[in-house]
């Protein structure tokens, strides 16, 4: 009779494979002391093992597409032409980033195409995919993987562009993966890691189309089919997560720029059914970005790197790469369109189909009317609050939800058509102290801002009136913001006037009393706005609406509820 694996037989095979287990894991725990008990902590926070689904709100994404586009612009043209010029370098040192996209530039462009092919047929990986880590410090090949994609679908039968050993080179040596089992965790972490977003979606999306390009090109190998070996079900779960609950990597700054580049690959070469869910999924991160930014500028809160925190530029995230270049091909787009930076991802607009869903371009262009947005994270994460209107946003700048959160909570910021770039260009606010990891800054509602901190005034603006509680400042022809400010309180109140006198006067007779300021404000249309400005990081500040309580628990907001005027 074969013994039962209990603790009166310490050496069955089920007690070993137990105790190897915990000797795998003491391994871990001990090369990761090594490599930094800080560092290992933040990158097992920087990834989310499941996606629960968030309510979808109030506001459907706007999906329809009628606009006629233009192939390139003077901006896409300088983009292509200035990476085509780039020296190819050393591949050990250039692979990640800037040869990939001088190969892809120099092949759409048709220049120096011998020493672009002679350069990619003497090349081999220079590292692995997945994250860089201490016991994995050669980490990180997924984005040139991502990057070489794009070479092979779109030159890959183009024999005069990219040569047959070239593109032999690429696809069997500098294209490793393949196949339908998925890198899923970080590489020697034991399966005890999950990788973040944008790793998974550029290793698994650039090994899934390897697959079906060979699959596409005569390959009758059940490991190329990815239907049969389980890849596009995977990619398809996990990018259809991602929709349901939003990016765990939200904003992030600098990972949100690969995140989008391996799902504008996916929209562009995949499957019917891999196209429709990366075109969804980036429909929906784009209007985020509409109704979050204003003349292409936005400073939201964002989730990793903390060493980020003290970026002040209006212009530091990725995304507005893209946006600067996609809405430079409208016909009624920009005329000097300019690129603000991150020219490594604008590259993707250059030849990417995908295009932007008409209002979502359309409010690029120009916000057409008075709204007030609310988007969910899930559970401990941080909101983000929009109140923007024609020439106007105040942004909402988060809450950091603890160390291990990799939440960026920035100061309330209220951006206007002044060709502002900096935080201290802006009118802001935020507090307690100074460390955003003290601070809930999500005090916002339709054009209110409080926060536990004082009003931070740009250089330069003078008040139109004042008194003892109050300062108008004349932010355009049309709109006033009315600004009482302590060194523990700071609201902000925009309203659409342009006799700063009337405002200061309607603010002296409803709001005058400093000690109902802390709690509470009558805004210049009757509303009562109640609200904590040391609200716990876990509520939003804003606590009443006319006496009537809001929903403040922010961990269960759906990914968008959004009102317009």
């Amino acid at each position: 009779m074969r013994p039962t694996a209990d603790a009166t037989h310490p050496t069955t095979p089920g007690r070993r494979k137990k105790w190897r287990r915990i000797a795998a894991a003491l391994a871990v725990v001990l090369a990761v002391g090594a490599w930094g008990a800080r560092t290992a902590i933040l990158h097992l926070s920087a990834a989310r093992s499941a996606y629960a689904p968030l309510a979808p709100g109030n506001y459907k994404v706007p999906a329809e597409r009628s606009l006629p586009w233009r192939e390139q612009s003077e901006l896409t043209t300088q983009i292509l032409e200035g990476w085509a010029s780039h020296p190819l370098g050393d591949w050990k040192t250039e692979g990640k980033i800037a040869a990939p996209r001088a190969l892809l530039a120099r092949m759409a462009t048709r220049r120096d195409l011998d020493a672009a092919n002679s350069y990619l047929m003497q090349q081999e990986p220079w590292g692995n995919a997945g994250s860089t880590w201490g016991l994995h410090p050669e980490g990180d090949f997924d984005f040139t993987m991502a990057a070489l994609v794009p070479i092979l679908f779109l030159y890959g039968d183009q024999p005069a562009v990219l040569y047959p050993q070239a593109r032999d080179r690429l696809l069997n040596t500098l294209l490793p993966l393949e196949g339908g089992e998925a890198l899923e965790k970080v590489p020697r972490t034991l399966g005890l890691v999950p990788d973040t977003e944008n790793h998974l979606l550029m290793t698994e999306g650039s090994r899934y189309l390897k697959n079906r390009w060979l699959a596409l090109n005569g390959s009758d190998l059940a490991k190329h089919d990815n239907l049969a070996n389980g890849l596009e079900k995977w990619l398809l779960k996990l990018i259809k997560g991602m929709q349901a609950a939003g990016l765990y990597e939200f904003n992030s700054i600098p990972y949100e720029g690969y995140t989008l580049i391996a799902l504008l690959n996916l929209e562009a070469f995949g499957s019917q059914a891999v196209q429709s869910a990366a075109r969804q999924l980036l429909d929906q991160l784009n209007w985020n970005y509409a109704i979050g930014s204003l003349g292409l500028r936005r400073f939201p809160p964002f989730r990793r790197q903390y060493e980020h925190a003290d970026d002040t530029s209006l212009n530091g995230d990725r995304h507005v790469a893209l946006m600067a270049a996609w809405t430079s091909l409208l016909p009624d787009g920009p005329s000097e369109a300019k690129l603000p930076g991150s020219r490594h991802i604008a590259i993707w607009a250059c030849w990417a189909p995908y295009r932007l869903p008409d209002k979502t371009a359309q409010w690029l262009l120009g916000t057409p009317t008075d709204y007030f947005a609310r988007i969910g994270h899930g559970r401990d994460g941080s909101p983000e609050l929009y109140s923007g209107g024609p020439g106007y946003l105040l942004s909402a700048g988060g809450v950091n939800r603890g160390e291990r959160s990799l939440l960026v909570a920035r100061p309330i910021t209220l951006l206007l058509d002044d060709g502002a770039t900096d935080l201290s260009q802006l009118l802001h606010l935020a507090g307690p102290g100074g460390d955003f990891r003290h601070w809930n800054n999500t005090g916002v509602w339709k054009n209110v801002a409080v926060a536990a901190g004082p009003v931070h005034v740009p250089d330069g603006w003078q008040p139109a009136a004042t008194t003892e509680l109050w300062s108008v400042f004349q932010c355009s022809q049309s709109l006033c913001a009315a600004v009482h400010s302590r060194p523990d309180l700071g609201v902000v109140h925009l309203i659409e006037s342009s006799d700063p006198d009337e405002v200061l006067a309607s603010l002296t007779e409803h709001n005058s009393d400093a000690e109902r300021l802390r709690h509470s404000l009558l805004t210049s249309d009757g509303a009562a706005v109640s609200y904590d400005p040391h609200a716990p990081q876990d509520l939003w500040v804003i606590t009443h609406i006319d006496n009537q309580p809001v929903d403040r628990r922010f961990d269960t907001w759906p990914r968008l509820d959004m009102t317009t005027d």
